[in-house]
C-alpha cells in the first residue's frame, strides 16, 4: 500500500526534516509541501493525500482551520505537529491519530508513522474522521484561563507559568513574553493570547501590550486620558485612551 503524503509547515527547516525522515519510509510517496494554511487546503483538495503532517501554528489558516475548510469527509489521516500548544496536546492524546512535539527525533517519528499506517488502513470505516470530529469539538469547548506555556528557544523548550510573565508585547507574527530579565518569542497573535489569559490577572493596555496586573507599580496620568504604566521592573508602558476602560476598575471611575 502506497501512502500519498503531504507536508505542511511554515518553517522550511521543519519541512526538510519531515521530508528527510519520510524518504526513509519505503511505502511513502511525498505529493507536496505547503508553507501556509491556504496552500494546504488547495493541495489537499487537489492531491487527495492519504496522510498529512500538519503544523498547528501556520499562517493564513491554522491547522484546525485547514481541517474545517477541507471538510472531515475529505480530510486525510492527520499527524499534527506542534511546538507548544498544551491544550491541544491534551486533546491529541485522546482523539488524534498522533502528534509530534517539536523537536522530535527519528524514533518518535517512526512511532507516529506506525500509527498513521494503521489509521490509513482503517480510513474506510470512518473511525479516523470520528476522532477528528471529537478533537474539533474539544478545542471549541471553552477552556479555563491559561496557566502555563511551553516556548521553544534555541532548540530548547521552556515551561513558563503565566503568573511569572510581567508583560506581553506584540512582535510581528509573534508575541514577546517578558519574564524578569528574560524574554521569549511565541508564535501567537495578541488577540489570541489575550483570549487565553485570565482577565482578572492580565489587562490589554495598548494594541501592542498586555500587562500582568500584579506587576503594576503605579499609573502616572498623561494627557487626553492616557497613562504611563510603571511596572515593578522599572519598565514604563503607555495605557492608550482606547483601552482605558479595561483598567477602569483599578484607577476608579472618577480618575
Amino acid at each position: 500500500m502506497r501512502i500519498r503524503t503531504l507536508i505542511v509547515d511554515d518553517e522550511p527547516l521543519a519541512r526538510e526534516r519531515v521530508r528527510a525522515l519520510l524518504t526513509e519510509e519505503a511505502d511513502v510517496d511525498i505529493v507536496g509541501e505547503c508553507g501556509d494554511g491556504a496552500e494546504a487546503v488547495a493541495s489537499m483538495e487537489r492531491e487527495a493525500p492519504d496522510l498529512v503532517f500538519l503544523d498547528v501554528q501556520i499562517p493564513e489558516i491554522d491547522g484546525f482551520g485547514v481541517i474545517e475548510r477541507v471538510g472531515l469527509d475529505k480530510t486525510p489521516v492527520v499527524v499534527f505537529v506542534t511546538a507548544y500548544d498544551q491544550y491541544a496536546l491534551q486533546a491529541f492524546e485522546v482523539h488524534a491519530v498522533d502528534y509530534l512535539l517539536k523537536p522530535f527525533d527519528q524514533d518518535r517519528f517512526q512511532k507516529a508513522m506506525a500509527r498513521a499506517r494503521q489509521a490509513v488502513q482503517l480510513r474506510r470505516n470512518g473511525d479516523v474522521n470520528e476522532r477528528l470530529v471529537a478533537l474539533l469539538q474539544d478545542l471549541k469547548t471553552p477552556q479555563g484561563p491559561l496557566e502555563r506555556l511551553v516556548v521553544k528557544s534555541s532548540g530548547r523548550l521552556f515551561f513558563l507559568r503565566v503568573e511569572e510573565i510581567d508583560w506581553i508585547e506584540s512582535s510581528g507574527n509573534y508575541v514577546c513574553l517578558h519574564v524578569g530579565a528574560e524574554s521569549h518569542l511565541l508564535r501567537e497573535t495578541m488577540n489570541g493570547i489575550e483570549a487565553k489569559l485570565d482577565p482578572a490577572r492580565f489587562i490589554r493596555i495598548h494594541r501592542t501590550a498586555i500587562v500582568n496586573i500584579d506587576r503594576i507599580k503605579e499609573l502616572q496620568p498623561l494627557f487626553h486620558g492616557e497613562y504611563d504604566v510603571v511596572l515593578r521592573t522599572g519598565m514604563t508602558l503607555t495605557l492608550s485612551r482606547g483601552y482605558r476602560d479595561r483598567i477602569q476598575g483599578l484607577i476608579g471611575k472618577d480618575a
